[in-house]
């Protein structure tokens, strides 16, 4: 593996300053693991509370990997909080990866529905630097919609070294798992469907608890994540749960998203009806939803006994849209009943940060673009549809990742709001990427090496990493202190009503530009840029808004224009 730091210390960083205003799928792929040389300094087996865990080491770090938080989340424990696991008496192994949470998805070679997993999956992955002392603590919710994806999102082996930081990546349960609104699974008081949250929360307290063990200072936890797992930690900002169990947020294409938990019960029994009707409780879906949205105990005892890898698949086609798979209910246990209308918040300093856009791979990859009223069209207008969807998705998008955020909780929120913006790829950069743009995931190539992105561009670029170091050091700096400035960096303001500014980032083929600008917009003004666009007919605009653009977490305002369900 490369080290960032010592060939970009070798090139001379220019950073150029610019002013000037701008316009403006899924949670990345998963990032291949790989065990290399042996430097580790120190012991590679370390007690925490359950038991002693023995690790492995890279040409970087030493990891730990699957050490278990939680006991499996099975049997009686499906849709309970998460308990304490079974303590061990021997070193557990923890040199290899473990189980994920079961979790389905697509096999584009063959095109069939592929599951994998496991239910027993509260387990964190943790990446420390040799003779690590006292250091800040990253620890990284992953994405994929809170229904796919895993603790190996990021890697974290070149994160240590260049954000001088212990790195602890987790997982939690996914899908209906994961978040489960049913009533007849919260008859009692303070009874919650947010269960991914509960584990999260009780990783953090693992983390808390752990984390000296293996360098790591519990007096300085940044808790991060990316697209769901950003919104997660959005989430956790309002929650009372998650009160004192972290220092500072970084929240990479987050958002502000809550669901109303009456709603998500309707969704979730229209979802699990057909396998009751398959399973031969009921002769037609509206009975057996009728009977899942009641209180009656044996709905609990039927789900618990169908197979995770049956319950895995349900809502499966929800791509970002809360109308297909809600979550993150807003029950006022983990989130107020209020949602983000909230005036208590856990307040902490949050950097938040978007990509110009971030609604490239949901519009390139939407189903809806191969379907009969696309293939009606020929194909240079279906062509200019896609970028029609991408360009006005994208703007409604990056607003909603940081901006809407921002403007929310300003005045309620008492800590610091740094947003950041990321140009490079898009039509406004010095270096354009065809097609992705500054597609949703772009900062993940300035953390990693390791990832999945390279069929997009060439990130190894001089520019780019350039532009990645100069990152580095503001999330360095962040990390350890909750403020992103530090020596030789250009200051980067945090944001507020009267000077609404963000970082933004860029680079051409050798130098990184980075630049302090107002990019904010309204959804009312994208939809007016929409309107008097001509690229397009008004007939695929209407399709694009009604069938493309439609249901998303940044739409709610597009959906009223087009009176959307």
């Amino acid at each position: 593996m490369k080290k960032r730091l010592s060939r970009i210390m070798a090139l001379s960083l220019a950073i150029a300053m610019v002013s000037s205003s701008s316009l403006t799928v899924l949670a990345a792929p998963e990032a291949t693991i790989s065990v290399e040389k042996d430097v580790a300094a120190t012991s590679l087996v370390k007690q925490t509370q359950y038991g002693a865990v023995k690790g492995t080491s890279t040409d970087t770090c030493n990891v730990w990997y699957s050490i278990p938080y939680a006991a499996a989340p099975t049997g009686d424990l499906r849709w309970a909080a998460p308990t304490a696991p079974t303590s061990w008496a021997t070193p557990l192994d923890c040199s290899k990866l473990g189980n994920k949470a079961i979790q389905s998805g697509k096999d584009y070679a063959t095109g069939k529905t592929v599951v994998s997993g496991s239910e027993d999956c509260l387990n964190l992955d943790v990446y420390a630097p040799a003779n690590a002392e006292n250091l800040p603590v990253m620890v990284y919710i992953h994405g994929g919609n809170n229904q796919t994806g895993s603790s190996t999102e990021i890697d974290g082996t070149q994160i240590t070294v260049d954000e001088n930081c212990i790195y602890v990546s987790l997982n939690y349960r996914l899908g209906i798992l994961g978040f489960n609104a049913l009533p007849a699974f919260h008859t009692t008081e303070g009874s919650t469907g947010n269960y991914a949250m509960l584990d999260i929360a009780m990783a953090l307290d693992w983390v808390k608890n752990n984390i000296a063990q293996f360098g790591g200072n519990p007096n300085n936890i940044t808790v991060s994540g990316f697209s769901a797992g950003g919104r997660d930690v959005m989430a956790m900002l309002i929650s009372p749960l998650f009160e004192g169990k972290f220092d500072k947020a970084v929240v990479y294409s987050g958002g502000m998203t809550v669901a109303d938990k009456d709603e998500s019960a309707e969704i979730m029994a229209k979802a699990v009806a057909p396998l009751a009707v398959e399973d031969g409780l009921f002769a037609d879906i509206e009975t057996a939803k009728t009977w899942l949205l009641s209180n009656d105990p044996a709905v609990v005892t039927y789900m618990k006994g169908i197979g995770a890898d049956r319950l895995c698949q349900l809502m499966s086609n929800a791509g970002i849209r809360m109308s297909v798979f809600p979550h993150l209910y807003a029950d006022d246990v983990v989130i107020p009943s209020e949602g983000f209308k909230t005036t208590k918040f856990n307040n902490v300093p949050v950097l938040m940060l978007t990509g110009e856009t971030e609604f490239s791979l949901f519009s390139a990859y939407d189903g809806y673009f191969s379907g009969a009223d696309m293939k009606a069209f020929d194909a240079k207008t279906q062509d200019l549809a896609k970028s029609y969807s991408i360009e006005y998705g994208s703007e409604m998008y990056r607003i909603f990742n940081a901006q809407c955020s921002a403007e929310e909780m300003y005045g309620k929120y008492k800590n610091n709001m740094y947003l950041c913006q990321v140009r490079y790829g898009s039509n406004n950069s010095a270096t354009r990427i065809p097609l992705m743009g500054s597609f949703h995931g772009i900062f993940v190539p300035m953390l990693t090496d390791n990832h999945s992105y390279g069929s997009f561009a060439d990130f190894s670029a001089t520019g780019y990493q350039n532009m990645a170091h100069v990152f580095d050091q503001y999330l360095t700096n962040f990390i350890a202190t909750g403020n992103p400035n530090g020596a030789g960096l250009d200051k980067w303001s945090n944001w507020t009503s009267s000077n609404p500014v963000s970082l933004v980032l860029d680079a051409d083929a050798n130098n990184a530009i980075v630049s302090l600008e107002n990019v904010s917009s309204s959804y009312g003004k994208i939809i007016g840029q929409m309107n008097s666009d001509n690229i397009v007919s008004d007939d695929v605009k209407d399709l694009m808004g009604k069938n493309v653009l439609n249901g998303r977490w940044f739409s709610s305002t597009l959906d009223n224009y087009y009176k959307n369900k």
